[in-house]
């Protein structure tokens, strides 16, 4: 038997994409073992090596950085014949290629599927979009934008502000991590028929599938969900409220929860009460509930109220910071942050890859790469 160190030792992807879902999941897939080369445009590389600030103490973009690791990068340029051809000897050589340019454009510079494959007919070919390849190809994909149009900043924010965005790409990351589910599917069905297959994944479908209960409230109960600020549609007490000194988080999704949670506030009534006997009659009683439960919890510090509803198992606590949540995730030995090292004797510190396997498990060999080996001077 061949010993294997990762899970995608020997699998070679041609990375075309740039900014967020694209570079994540190819990211992933690297963690993973796979070989990726990324292909970055002259002077500039990928747009996200000028997103900033912040820039880390060398000079470099910390958003390029936090989807790039494990990662060669070259410089092409495909509007230059020998250029072109360089990435097209690439595309043959590879198992995978990904990219997310405009629908058309790699099919004008001989780089799209069709035509790849009829030389590399076990290519997997992973396009990324924004609002897929029909009628929406010409539109532009960003995230905000996606957010706005896909529903879901109409349901983010309190009822009586204004649509807000989530704090970070959230749609790209989706976009990204469905991106790898489909090109590990399609490589599955190469290993047991030799073919390969195009992945075709598009922003606003990712958001939408995204969406789970609450687009199940429109698809199957002709139900438009609205902001609801930090309580749940179908779930209460589900939400931020606010104690003696700072702000508590309670997520009760059952009665044994809801009943230890009246004992810990020392009130009792509260689980004998029918408004309140189970989660149905406490959504439809929520705003009965809030009141009761802030004024029980008024007499006491949110942090005093976390560690005894905890105690109890009822699912509560404090907001963190990012700062913080770090350090939460380092004290319960999840180890959240890697260093890799680079050339020059430098090193970057990022976010450890979730995924654990226990025979394969995600690698980190090297540091996001240097524009064409080149130190990056910001903006």
């Amino acid at each position: 038997m061949v010993p294997v160190t990762s899970a995608l030792d020997n699998l070679r992807i041609l990375d075309l994409s740039r900014v967020l879902a694209g570079p994540f999941a190819t990211m992933m897939l690297a963690d993973l073992g796979a070989t990726v080369t990324k292909v970055e445009r002259p002077g500039t590389g990928d747009e996200t090596r000028s997103w900033g600030p912040p820039y880390d103490e060398d000079g470099e973009s910390t958003y390029f950085q936090s989807v790039n690791r494990n990662k060669d990068s070259i410089v092409l340029d495909l509007t230059e014949a020998g250029d072109l051809e360089r990435a097209r000897k690439l595309a043959l050589e590879a198992d995978v290629l990904v990219e997310n340019f405009r629908p058309g454009v790699l099919d004008r510079l001989g780089l799209g599927y069709e035509v790849l494959r009829a030389d590399n007919p076990d290519l997997v070919y992973c396009s990324i979009t924004g609002f897929g390849s029909g009628q929406g190809a010409a539109l532009p994909g960003y995230d905000l934008l996606i957010q706005a149009l896909g529903g879901l900043m109409s349901i983010t924010g309190q009822p009586e502000g204004e649509p807000q965005k989530v704090g970070v790409a959230v749609v790209d990351v989706l976009t990204g991590l469905f991106a790898s589910v489909g090109i590990l599917a399609a490589l599955r069905h190469r290993d047991a028929t030799g073919e390969g297959q195009r992945v075709d994944v598009d922003l606003l479908s990712s958001l939408l599938a995204a969406l789970v209960n609450q687009g199940a409230a429109y698809t199957s109960g002709d139900v438009v969900p609205g902001r609801m600020g930090n309580q749940h549609p179908s779930i209460a007490p589900y939400e931020l409220l606010t104690c003696a000194e700072g702000e508590l988080v309670l997520a009760v999704g059952n009665d044994r929860q809801f009943a230890a949670l009246s004992e810990v506030l020392d009130a009792p009534e509260l689980a004998a009460d029918t408004r309140f006997a189970s989660n149905t009659d406490r959504v439809r009683n929520r705003q009965d509930l809030r009141a009761a439960l802030l004024e029980r919890l008024a007499t006491r510090s949110a942090q005093d109220w976390a560690e005894r509803l905890t105690a109890r198992r009822v699912p509560a606590g404090v907001v963190n910071d990012v700062g913080g949540a770090f350090r939460l995730a380092a004290d319960l030995g999840l180890d959240p942050v890697v260093t890799l090292p680079r050339a020059d004797g430098t090193a970057v510190a990022l976010t450890r890859n979730p995924i654990g396997l226990s025979v394969t498990p995600p690698r980190y060999h090297s540091a996001p790469p240097r524009l064409d080996g080149k130190e990056f001077d910001g903006p």
